[in-house]
């Protein structure tokens, strides 16, 4: 009699691999991740990148530091070679002003409208995921990554800044004060989530992706208007009189002016516009006697100082993370109503 025996390599299944060093998603996680993971992937090494480059200089920096006397860097007196790595900084922090535009155009405008036009939501929301659900996980996966790669390149960027701060005019804290801190991360959140409320309400990727970046530019005009006033502006006086030999204030380290340059100062402590008397500037005797008649006694310059930095930026940051608060529950309520 013949014995019949089956063959293990034929009748047991090969147990499916799996990579254990990536977390495991699943669910909505899993499709968000999967729809997006071209940009979201490219967000990722976008960050990697910058901040490869900016360890890169950032060393070059401190190298040339290091060859300078300590006296030097004190009092401000470095070469003029130091600029190459201002400008270097400087050109850094200006690209990194594009993530927002870059999160709510590329990544905020397309998310829900995309599905909207293929008709992934409809198929979604068909399925045992809510909509509110879905909503949430489109809306906090992007979130999560973008808040990882503003939050990276915003600490290597201050990282850099810190040290050098100070010892070159262009390296003013107001020259990096939207770029670094907290603001990118609240900043790159509100324009993510106002593109995803343009295709949420557009319903069409191009002209959300179109009317978001007109959104964004005007977002940005607003904050570059508005974000010194998040400030307290300080003053520093003379009261030595008008004359030829009077001294001007000096404005403390790292202060920005602000105003349209040195007022005048009144006995009574009213303020006079510098073009006050400026017929008679040609005479010194004659500038200094129409002064004196308007009773003016010294010189006053506004500025904002180094110290208020941080608490304008979590201050701007504050207001830009309750707008964005605001319009993703506009998302998730219109989004839970009229997804369809």
């Amino acid at each position: 009699m013949t014995t019949l025996t089956r063959d293990p390599a034929r009748t047991t299944p090969s147990a499916p691999t799996r990579n254990y060093w990536l977390p495991r998603l699943g669910g909505p996680v899993w499709l968000v991740w999967r729809q997006h993971r071209a940009a979201l992937w490219t967000l990722l090494g976008i960050t990697a990148l910058g901040v490869l480059v900016m360890v890169h200089l950032r060393g070059q920096t401190m190298d040339f530091l290091a060859t300078q006397e300590p006296t030097a860097r004190r009092l401000g007196g470095m070469p003029p070679e130091f600029e190459t790595h201002v400008d270097r900084l400087l050109g850094i922090a200006g690209y990194l002003g594009y993530l927002p535009a870059l999160a709510g155009v590329f990544l905020g405008a397309p998310l829900i409208a995309g599905d909207l036009e293929t008709g992934t939501a409809k198929l979604v929301t068909s399925q045992s995921v809510s909509r509110q659900r879905w909503l949430l996980t489109k809306l906090a996966v992007p979130a999560a990554v973008l808040t990882l790669s503003a939050g990276v390149l915003s600490a290597v960027l201050t990282w850099w800044w810190n040290p050098v701060k100070g010892l070159s005019g262009g390296l003013l804290w107001t020259a990096v004060f939207s770029s670094t801190g907290v603001v990118p991360v609240a900043y790159a959140l509100l324009t993510f989530t106002v593109g995803v409320a343009a295709g949420l309400v557009l319903r069409r990727t191009l002209v959300s992706m179109v009317v978001t970046l007109g959104v964004v530019v005007a977002i940005g005009f607003v904050w570059s208007e508005l974000w010194r006033s998040l400030g307290h502006i300080r003053s520093v006086s003379t009261h030595d009189g008008v004359g030829p030999g009077a001294v001007q204030p000096e404005l403390p380290a790292q202060a920005e002016q602000q105003g349209q340059g040195t007022y005048f100062l009144t006995s009574s402590g009213d303020r006079l516009e510098w073009t006050t008397c400026l017929d008679q500037m040609e005479d010194d005797r004659a500038h200094t006697a129409c002064l004196e008649s308007h009773h003016v006694v010294g010189r006053t310059i506004d500025y904002l100082d180094l110290s208020q930095m941080q608490t304008m930026q979590w201050l701007g940051a504050g207001i830009m993370l309750a707008v964005t608060a605001a319009v993703a529950a506009f998302v998730i309520l219109r989004g839970s109503k009229r997804l369809l």
